[in-house]
């Protein structure tokens, strides 16, 4: 297993020479930041702990000015290192990169005490560590191990490692639910490669040779190649540093906050439900509809805050919040999240998402709305699980498992419970069909839904075949797989009857009134007193109906051959059987000769054969037909 630490602290107190010291690199890639001796924009790297481990480093700014690129690298690391100055203790930026840290719940870690080399005086030491013990007091970081160290001389790097293989070693392995994500930390073009991205893959693995979505965009490429600590791999798992060679997406298509996921496991939103904290210390409160930005794995965006339930956020108080987003981004349903006042620039606080699509813009002071988001943030996994079907109604698996921000396994016990008690149920795992799921009483009303609606259709329309598979799709709303599988399900049943393009209820049958009744008979006099030159179509309309025709047509009565010709289909089978039998004989014929044969017209005959030649009874070669 890789681990991923990132630094934080204060600007000049010794971050990246510290990386240098322990990687021989320094993690500064920009001149200006060399020149400045500041670090502007994030910085990687790698080194092996003595005990043979792999861990990547993402070495972040210190400077107020630039502490919203650390946001954009500090998510997902399994342990942070906190840098503070001996000779100048805790700073500014230490407590707002803590409060950072605190909020997304960054809770394995230490603190490297730098620069030790230029304090003489061991109690002004003691006396530093003492500050930090009580700033880390009440945070998760409360019990992090202290350690002195100095850059310049070495002094305590081997203690700093093996403290540091120690917190890492409680650290349980990153889990695998097979929908990767990579959140876009940086982009640039490789000479001979293209476009390549790295970032902190969560949640599944990548392969060489997958096909990818690049989010929001939408855009679909393929992974070309793949790198950890600068050595090429075939995959790479959930929890690592990787860099992505991507074919078919252009550089200039891709930037930072972007998301890497296969195609199709994720969606974009453009609203999120979120608990959050605001930090203690700060001066104004927080009022309904104020812009923040909002930093969400290397994403950065701005969102409009929507109180719920209060008036107004002091500063040390938590509340549920909706954010209305200005850009869609990707986001998990536990994911950590950030949220900075534009100007003056600061912290605001932040917190997790407890919904990342919620289905509507709430009213603010809604008890239910309240009660749902309590149960989604604390709630069992069954009552969340359960929570998620009912928002989002029948889909597949995966795509619930995504709403419900559960692991698999622990996904997979709670649909199970919920199908062994009658609340849910798996539809359309038979011969290897996606699996959906849904509440059993959402699925109930979608059969119904689809028996009401043909009824309906059946009493507006009684003398045609059935209704249009496409207008009781288009009429339910339902996405295609589930419309499939309902169909289906009613078909097996015996409650409805696919005909073609048709669907009826099992026992209509078109039958005509009185009068209908006498006009067809009538008609269908006309036919056979003139077998091979009845009717038209305009004459059999306006003899019974539109409708009535349609019906004949449809019971196969009637069979129409073109927009005007239309024969009995009695009389059409018999035309059919003695000019196969002419063709066994003489081998071809013209129009003109079957116009005499039949004793018809030229009208009669051209679509009568050409029906035949679609059929492939017959082939037309010139003026003459054959057999086929």
């Amino acid at each position: 297993m890789t681990y991923i630490i990132g630094t934080a602290g204060h600007v000049d107190h010794g971050k990246s020479t510290l990386i240098e010291a322990i990687t021989g690199r320094h993690p500064d890639r920009l001149r200006e930041e060399r020149e400045r001796e500041m670090s502007i924009v994030l910085g990687f790297d790698s080194f092996q702990l003595p005990d043979g481990r792999m861990v990547s480093v993402v070495d972040v700014p210190g400077h107020r000015d630039f502490i919203e690129n650390m946001l954009s690298g500090i998510g997902g690391i399994d342990a942070c290192l906190l840098v503070i100055a001996a000779d100048e203790g805790v700073m500014p930026q230490t407590r707002e990169h803590l409060d950072i840290l605190h909020l997304l719940e960054v809770d394995s870690g230490l603190v490297a005490l730098t620069k030790v080399d230029l304090v003489e005086d061991l109690e002004w030491l003691d006396l530093v560590e003492g500050e930090i013990r009580e700033l880390l007091a009440g945070t998760a970081l409360k019990d992090a191990p202290i350690v002195r160290v100095s850059a310049r001389t070495k002094a305590g790097i081997d203690d700093l490692l093996t403290a540091l293989s120690q917190v890492l070693s409680e650290k349980s392995p990153h889990l695998d639910l097979e929908r990767p994500r990579l959140s876009v930390d940086r982009v640039f073009l490789m000479s001979g490669f293209g476009s390549v991205v790295t970032g902190t893959l969560l949640d599944g693995t990548l392969r060489v040779g997958d096909e990818v979505e690049l989010l929001p965009e939408g855009k679909t490429g393929r992974i070309r190649g793949l790198q950890n600590h600068s050595h090429d791999v075939l995959e790479i798992g959930p929890g690592n540093r990787a860099a992505v060679n991507l074919s078919g997406i252009d550089k200039k298509d891709i930037k930072r906050g972007d998301v890497v996921a296969l195609p199709g496991s994720y969606q974009t939103t453009r609203r999120l439900d979120v608990h959050f904290h605001y930090l203690p210390g700060l001066e104004k409160p927080i009022r309904h509809n104020m812009e923040a930005k909002l930093f969400l794995g290397a994403d950065e965006t701005s969102a409009r805050i929507r109180l719920l339930g209060v008036e107004t956020l002091k500063p040390g108080e938590s509340a549920w919040l909706q954010l209305e987003i200005q850009e869609p981004l990707v986001a998990v349903r536990g994911d950590h999240y950030i949220l900075r006042r534009p100007s003056p620039s600061e912290t605001l606080g932040g917190g997790v998402v407890v919904d990342p699509f919620p289905a509507y813009r709430y009213k603010r002071f809604d008890s239910a709305v309240m009660e749902r988001l309590e149960a989604l943030r604390g709630g069992d996994p069954t009552d969340i699980l359960l929570q998620t079907l009912n928002r989002e109604g029948i889909q597949p698996w995966k795509d619930i498992l995504g709403a419900s921000g559960l692991d698999g396994e622990t996904a997979a016990s709670s649909l199970q419970q919920l199908v062994e008690s009658g609340i849910a149920l798996e539809i359309g795992q038979e011969n290897g069909r996606e699996k959906l799921v849904g509440l059993r009483s959402d699925w109930e009303g979608t059969l119904s839904g689809l028996q009401e609606s043909v009824a309906s259709y059946h009493g507006d329309y009684p003398l045609r075949p059935g209704m249009p598979l496409e207008e009781l799709k288009s009429q339910s709303g339902l996405k295609d797989n589930v419309f499939r599988e309902a169909v289906a399900h009613q078909a097996t049943a015996g409650s409805l009857v696919q005909d073609g393009p048709y669907i009826r209820e099992r026992d209509f049958q078109i039958n005509f009134s009185e009068a209908q009744q006498s006009a067809v008979e009538n008609l269908l006099q006309a036919f056979a007193a003139n077998p091979t030159q009845p009717p038209s179509v305009t004459e059999c309309k306006a003899g019974v109906g539109e409708e009535v025709f349609n019906a004949l047509v449809a019971r196969e009565i009637l069979i129409q051959l073109s927009s005007e010709v239309v024969f009995r289909l009695e009389d059409y089978q018999v035309m059919v059987e003695k000019l196969t039998g002419k063709l066994k004989k003489e081998g071809t014929i013209t129009v003109a000769q079957a116009r005499d044969m039949f004793g018809s017209s030229r009208k009669y005959m051209l679509a009568f054969l050409e029906n035949l030649d679609a059929r492939g009874v017959t082939v037309r070669e010139g003026d003459l037909r054959r057999l086929k």
